[in-house]
């Protein structure tokens, strides 16, 4: 493990921050080719004008809200990061957020190629790598166990009539309970690798079983903390899901909440495919789920697209300039935040010394 906390040489940072760089660029130039084959399929396949006169007849306002959804979402992420690096100064840790959310959308490696990104700009700045890999897997663990709970509580909720929409057994009580699951298997990741470290497991198994356990413990401390930037990782996703919503208020009528909500989240497991924004592969995914809760395929697809290019070119681009001014600062020094135990400290001090000076000028009147 110490090799793993062991910071690469300034020269190795460099190559690797200059290599993400051209990713990322070309991941843009990607995201634009597939950008213009999509529309000109909109306009050349017959089967498609129908799509294509949806989405030039769009509602404007109701497009700018969506936009409006998308910067949340991002900030969402922004807040998710800094509760999770609590150390990192918020403008820098702002920064980084945006810089992984673009690395995520415009390169195909996707979500590693976002936590590869956050890994390369904080190791530059001083972290140690180690620790960096291990916090970078409780942000992923965290707005994934979000993902999950919010999967699950739909799909129950639909399946027992507290929402409206279908009962189909498949299309609503089927996704709750995998949910369910995945929540109670996330839950019991840490006592089940405790109790294999017990029984003697080889040396590699075990470290790897040990640091698992202590990864899913600090996910689960800081998902049930009453810590309010949690907001940040529900808002990450629930904004996003927001954005598709105002996507298809903009085309026409909006479909039920239940089959936005779980169109969305298992439509989006085609996201791990390793395409530039998923162009394609996602659309045709959650189309095809929105097909199956009975929303109309030109219209499914219509508003899929506006999604698609808000979700993608959004943090694409805030997150590109955040990037540029991290590579612009390189080398300078960071201060990091106290920690939030010590903050807490600190603001208890004060109250208590606030509290101590009313009482003096108090007993003296």
């Amino acid at each position: 493990m110490a090799e793993a906390n062991d910071p690469p040489s300034t020269e190795e940072l460099d190559r690797q921050e200059a290599r993400a760089g051209n990713n990322l660029w070309r991941g843009l130039i990607s995201l634009g080719i597939l950008v213009v084959l999509v529309v000109g399929l909109l306009l050349a396949v017959p089967g498609l004008k129908g799509v294509a006169r949806e989405v030039t007849h769009a509602n404007a306002l109701w497009l700018v809200i969506a936009v409006a959804f998308e910067i949340f979402s991002c900030v969402g992420y922004i807040l998710a990061f800094l509760q999770v690096f609590d150390r990192a100064p918020v403008r820098f840790g702002a920064r980084v957020a945006l810089a992984e959310l673009a690395f995520g959308a415009a390169v195909a490696l996707g979500g590693a190629g976002s936590i590869a990104i956050g890994l390369v700009l904080l190791v530059d700045r001083g972290a140690r790598p180690g620790r960096v890999a291990e916090l970078s897997a409780v942000l992923f663990l965290l707005t994934s166990a979000v993902n999950v709970i919010t999967l699950a509580v739909t799909g129950l909720a639909l399946w027992a009539g507290i929402i409206p929409g279908t009962h189909h057994l498949l299309l609503s009580l089927l996704p709750g309970a995998v949910g369910v699951f995945v929540l109670l298997l996330f839950l019991a990741i840490p006592r089940v690798a405790e109790r294999v470290v017990d029984l003697n497991a080889p040396g590699r198994t075990r470290t790897f079983l040990r640091e698992t356990a202590l990864t899913v413990r600090e996910t689960e401390k800081r998902l049930f903390s009453r810590d309010w930037r949690l907001i940040g990782a529900f808002g990450y996703l629930w904004f996003d899901i927001a954005v598709l919503a105002c996507c298809f208020a903009a085309i026409g009528p909006v479909p039920q909440l239940s089959a936005i909500v779980l169109a969305y989240q298992i439509g989006y497991l085609a996201n791990a495919l390793p395409v530039p924004g998923s162009i394609g592969i996602l659309d045709g995914s959650i189309v095809g789920m929105f097909v199956l809760y009975g929303v109309s395929a030109t219209r499914a697809t219509a508003a899929e697209i506006v999604y698609h290019a808000i979700a993608l070119w959004i943090p694409a681009m805030w997150g590109t300039i955040a990037f540029l001014i991290l590579r612009r600062n390189r080398g300078q020094p960071l201060t990091l935040r106290p920690s939030r135990d010590e903050r807490r400290a600190e603001r208890d001090r004060r109250r208590r010394r606030r509290a101590e000076l009313k009482e003096r000028v108090t007993s003296r009147s």
